[in-house]
């Protein structure tokens, strides 16, 4: 296999987002780069810093030149970017000397290389939004149909109490809606132009410059942050520590789902199949889901542990190229695989379950019941001895209690369950 696997044409049916992708090719970093330096050059020519026949000439031409990628790999193993290589080509396929000497002017390889970034970064923050709008509309309905479905709780893995599965997804869909209500403020701090010269002071461009950056940002759609982002990285911080967010919230549901294929209360579409045992069905979405979390946590350690110590610090910004795309896709890729989810809970199953004969999943509903004549410790400790002797001899707590079946009915016990399912609903309807 390749040494990154959503790269790979093997396993890229697994991993891999191909809209992702496409966005983090080659060939889209260099026309992100290309628009970057055409555009650069657009208002400069407007505002009189070059001449503007110079500027239109140079803008024109970054739309229509095209340039292979793979021409710029020599300069960039020497330079540690490729923004030189990249001007040299340029200029070179010009073929106008009296305008290509207004490339670049005044710009430094960062501002090229983190703008064109932001460009690329804008598109696939707009796919992420889309496939987390898209899951979240799915466990929305899924929590709606499902809001009165009774099931058993777990905490510690262990039965506790009734539930319903409505609510059981809106824990899910919760995290997810938590996230999405963060992401204005994450596209904010990326989407942001970068065009501070080569120390960061804009100095090459004289008294325009600060409104120069502020065209430029016009001109690109993205933001001006007045202020140099050389060395200052908490946008892409931000960015990774959402991402990896979100992967937790995917992985939550993945988590949950393999728990239920196991023991049978849900079943999932299109399981994989056995290379040798008939009757399984394996959950693989969920199962790419958990790897892909477990993925992104570590791109996203490793990103938070680049800070640079100085502006264009080398080894800092070469972690971010490692890790940053890599982690977008994969927080892509875990969105699409949850939306996709075909999830299909076994009322039967997940009724018996709640509806376990031993009785043991009401014992804190007994305790409390006993706790209206006797102590609330003499009753916990009466239904723990009660519960010793279920497990010991069998037949039922409530039977030894004494009560009625009828009043611990799941309906009876779920306390507020589907009104948590629905109020989840509502709220990603917009209605709550």
């Amino acid at each position: 296999m390749t040494i990154n696997a959503q790269d790979s044409s093997l396993l890229s049916g697994l991993f891999a987002d191909p809209d992702m992708a496409r966005l983090f090719s080659d060939s889209a970093t260099v026309r992100a780069m290309m628009i970057v330096q055409g555009t650069l050059a657009k208002v400069q020519g407007e505002a009189g810093v070059i001449p503007q026949t110079a500027g239109a000439f140079l803008h024109r031409a970054a739309l229509e030149v095209q340039l292979d990628p793979s021409g710029l790999a020599g300069g960039t193993a020497r330079n540690g970017v490729c923004v030189p290589s990249l001007v040299t080509a340029f200029r070179k396929a010009l073929e106008a000397p009296e305008h290509a000497q207004y490339l670049h002017w005044g710009a430094t390889s960062q501002d090229v290389i983190d703008t064109g970034l932001a460009l690329r970064l804008r598109q696939a923050l707009a796919l992420i939004e889309g496939r987390l709008d898209g899951a979240l509309a799915g466990l929305a309905d899924l929590a709606q149909a499902h809001a009165e479905t009774p099931m058993m709780a777990r905490t510690y893995g262990q039965p506790a109490t009734v539930t319903t599965f409505g609510a059981h997804v809106a824990i899910w869909g919760e995290g997810l809606l938590a996230v999405r209500a963060e992401l204005p403020a994450i596209r904010d701090g990326v989407c942001q132009v970068t065009l501070s010269g080569a120390a960061g002071t804009l100095a090459a461009m004289g008294p325009e410059g600060p409104a120069l950056r502020a065209a430029l940002a016009a001109a690109l759609g993205l933001r001006d942050p007045e202020a140099s982002p050389h060395a200052e990285r908490a946008g892409v911080r931000a960015l990774a520590s959402w991402c990896q967010r979100v992967l937790q919230a995917v992985d939550k549901a993945a988590v949950d789902l393999l728990l239920w294929t196991r023991d049978g209360t849900v079943t999932l579409g299109g399981g994989g199949a056995s290379s040798t045992m008939p009757q399984k069905q394996n959950p693989v979405g969920p199962s790419v889901m958990r790897a892909l979390a477990g993925h992104g946590a570590g791109l996203a350690a490793t990103l938070q542990g680049a800070t640079p110590a100085e502006a264009r610090d080398g080894a800092a910004w070469f972690t971010e190229w490692l890790s940053l795309p890599p982690l977008v896709a994969a927080t892509g890729k875990a969105l699409s695989l949850l939306g996709e989810a075909e999830v299909a809970p076994d009322l039967t199953a997940l009724r018996k379950e709640a509806e376990d004969p031993s009785g043991m999943i009401h014992a804190e509903a007994v305790s409390f019941r006993l706790a209206q004549d006797i102590p609330r410790e003499a009753a916990q400790a009466q239904v723990k001895a009660w519960v010793a002797e279920v497990r010991a001899e069998g037949g039922s707590l409530l039977t030894r209690a004494g009560l009625d079946a009828a009043e611990f009915a799941p309906e009876r016990q779920w306390g507020e369950a589907p009104a948590l399912a629905r109020r989840f609903a509502a709220k990603v309807r917009g209605h709550g």
